[in-house]
């Protein structure tokens, strides 16, 4: 649905920064943006030297590359200042509003590219559908959903009176146009910062006349559930998304479920956290989310440190008691603290260095005398106050984790891929010099059999494969979810016959975590180490096919079979459940049992309602991604081989004049030591 043609089109009206302090901790990227040009160079000679059909693969290839845009999740406390980190990270100061309102639960994706913008929505808001939202205004969103299950009748008032207030004005400020908005979207050929005001934050004072609520600040806030602007900025020498997060501590979780999905999408994890609050056991919620993403995959951004009376001093302290949080509720091991401000980053960009003010500036004189030691030299006022905003530093270990992650699986899949035109290359290079005598071995219906056979044995393999482990992995699930429910029962029973029923009882829900999380594990290890096996098995079957079709007398034909792809984190074993909560409702619930066995049975049954999702989370959502990937991988790769091998025997029926044309066949010799450079260059990246 395009937007409101009432609503003027915004004109995108950027405030001018120093891009040169903006480039400013990118230099990691170097090495691997020349690897990237030298496939990108590989690619086009596959082009130049191939027929179409191989052209077609190379471009294709290409466009892999130049789609290649890693992915960033911001998460964090609420007034941790992490809007104003993301804004100096775009290099777009307030570009984000970052006093959103409560109830705001968007996430913004900004995708920052480095070439000029050619599409024609640069700006677009997704609103929640009638399902997202009758499930919050009418079971309150998870909070909700847990306190009914536990009777909790106190919080249920207040969570529906919350709720009343938000709908009352939501339809207040859209009108007969509410019901209609849900599920649609609207889109924009160009942004402001007030055209994003009224999608992600919420005004107070709205007018009754449509016509002049449509300016309004946080007209559609209340149920926009996504936004995502594309724009340009040079200084990033790749294209990068930057997700912000609502926080993760709202009233009905549903915040929690977002940045859940919204980790899950992501490669990187930045955790901003502000100096004042570090990290305690009170954002066990935040903890619980990414100790479920790999260590080296979160960064942890301690922000507004510009706000500490002494830096210098106080840092040290405040790492160590994140460590030691971390340590002690199994959090991220060794994940990297990044300690910065926000505002100065926004100082140090927007050149008004004279207008911090007196303690920001003791503060940083106070850092600089300590952090300057271990950092890079800088020449001038801006370029230290840029490098202390510790905006460099996450831009550094943003770019070493691209470089080892998704840039290095992404590179490695191009050069496979392309090894493998490039044999098919060599393979219709020989052909071309065939003079008299059939040039094949195996005619297209043949060839056409020998595949069928090779796919339907491949994919055969794959699935069975699968659907053996997805069997283990349900009943390994289902095991460990019997087993803790049973050993929180008994330990229930245990403590009342010791304690009685005056004395509430807890118990700690991270066994269950941990047993899920192994689970999850070993069957994504084990996904991947079937998934190779069959993908190689099959390169191999390929390679004989080809020896097959050529006679056995060309060099280069090996077949390189793609790698197992990424097995996602298991974040939404990060949710709230009940457990981990310590309110009124516990006691409520607690008063409302007579009996042992009423609490025993009572019990079970909330915690076995609150922890089944999770568990089917994990066998249906995350094992399904799991099993499609695998598949989808064997697919690419069968469709890539079906393609070289069928041009093959379809170079080989051309008549020789239009074949050399085709290929541009000039000195046989200058052409083999081409494609071994070719061959040489891939083999280097797709090791």
């Amino acid at each position: 649905m395009n937007a409101d043609p009432r609503i003027a089109q915004p004109q995108e009206d950027r405030p001018t920064v120093n891009g040169r302090l903006l480039s400013t901790g990118f230099a990691q990227l170097t090495p691997f943006l020349e690897k990237m040009d030298g496939l990108r160079a590989s690619l086009e000679g596959i082009e130049e030297l191939g027929d179409e059909t191989t052209g077609k693969g190379a471009r294709r290839l290409m466009a892999q590359l130049d789609t290649l845009e890693p992915s960033v999740t911001m998460i964090g406390q609420v007034k941790a200042g992490k809007t104003s980190l993301v804004n100096a990270m775009v290099g777009w100061p307030e570009l984000l509003p970052a006093d959103v309102n409560p109830w705001t639960s968007v996430v913004t994706s900004l995708h920052v590219t480095p070439a000029p913008v050619t599409k024609t929505e640069t700006a677009v808001f997704r609103f929640f559908d009638q399902e997202e939202w009758d499930r919050l205004v009418e079971n309150g969103g998870r909070i909700g959903e847990l306190a009914s299950r536990a009777g909790a009748e106190e919080e249920l008032e207040k969570i529906r009176e919350q709720i009343d207030r938000m709908r009352e004005k939501s339809q207040s400020r859209l009108g007969r146009r509410f019901e209609l908005l849900l599920g649609q979207a609207h889109d924009y050929a160009t942004f402001d910062k007030d055209l994003i005001e009224r999608y992600v934050c919420l005004g107070d004072d709205f007018e009754d006349e449509e016509d002049e609520a449509a300016d309004t600040q946080g007209r559609f806030a209340d149920i926009t559930r996504s936004a995502d602007l594309t724009f340009q900025r040079e200084e990033y020498p790749l294209p990068f998304c930057i997700r912000d997060t609502p926080g993760v501590n709202d009233t009905f979780m549903m915040r929690e479920q977002i940045t859940i999905r919204a980790i899950r999408e992501s490669r990187i994890c930045v955790v901003v956290l502000s100096a004042h609050q570090a990290l305690s056991s009170m954002d066990l919620a935040l903890i619980r989310l990414i100790s479920n993403v790999k260590s080296r995959e979160v960064i942890i951004f301690v922000n507004r440190v510009d706000e500490l009376s002494e830096p210098a001093k106080q840092i040290p302290e405040i790492r160590a008691s994140i460590t030691d949080t971390l340590e002690a509720h199994d959090g991220p091991k060794d994940a990297q603290i990044i300690f910065g401000s926000a505002y100065w980053a926004d100082r140090a960009l927007t050149g008004r260095l004279n207008s911090m003010d007196e303690a920001s500036t003791a503060a940083l004189l106070n850092w600089a005398e300590t952090e300057l030691e271990t950092r890079p030299e800088v020449s001038d006022p801006a370029e230290m106050i840029w490098e202390l905003s510790g905006v460099p530093q996450l831009f550094r270990a943003l770019c070493e984790r691209v470089v080892e992650g998704i840039g290095a699986e992404t590179t490695v899949k191009v050069a496979r891929s392309a090894a493998n035109l490039t044999a098919g290359v060599r393979a219709a290079s020989h052909i071309a010099a065939q003079e008299g005598g059939p040039r094949v071995a195996l005619g297209r219906e043949d060839l056409m059999i020998e595949l069928g056979a090779i796919e339907a044995r491949s994919r055969d393999a794959l699935e069975k494969s699968l659907d053996d482990l997805t069997k283990s992995f349900h009943v390994r699930m289902d095991r460990s979810h019997k087993s803790f429910l049973d050993r929180a029962t008994a330990n229930l029973i245990s403590h009342l016959e010791k304690y009685g029923e005056q004395s509430v009882w807890q118990y700690s829900p991270a066994g269950l975590r941990l047993l899920l999380r192994s689970a999850y594990q070993v069957f994504g290890a084990k996904t991947q180490a079937s998934s190779r096996e069959v993908y190689e098995t099959t390169a191999g079957e390929f390679t004989t096919l080809s020896e097959k079709l050529l006679g056995g007398s060309v060099d280069g034909l090996a077949v390189t079979a793609p790698e197992p792809d990424r097995i996602a984190p298991p974040v939404s074993l990060g949710q709230t459940i009940a457990l981990d909560l310590q309110g009124k409702w516990w006691k409520t619930w607690w008063q409302r049992r007579r009996g042992y066995n009423a609490f025993a049975s009572g019990y079970y049954e909330l915690i076995r309602s609150e922890t089944h999702p999770i568990v089917e989370d994990l066998k249906v959502s995350h094992a399904n991604a799991v099993r499609a990937a695998a598949l989808g991988t064997l697919a690419g790769f069968l469709a890539e081989q079906r393609e070289i091998l069928t041009g093959i025997v379809d170079t080989a029926d051309q008549p020789a004049e239009e074949l050399a044309q085709a290929l541009g066949i000039g000195d046989a010799d200058e052409r083999r030591e081409t494609l071994d450079c070719i061959m040489r260059s891939l083999s280097g990246v797709a090791a």
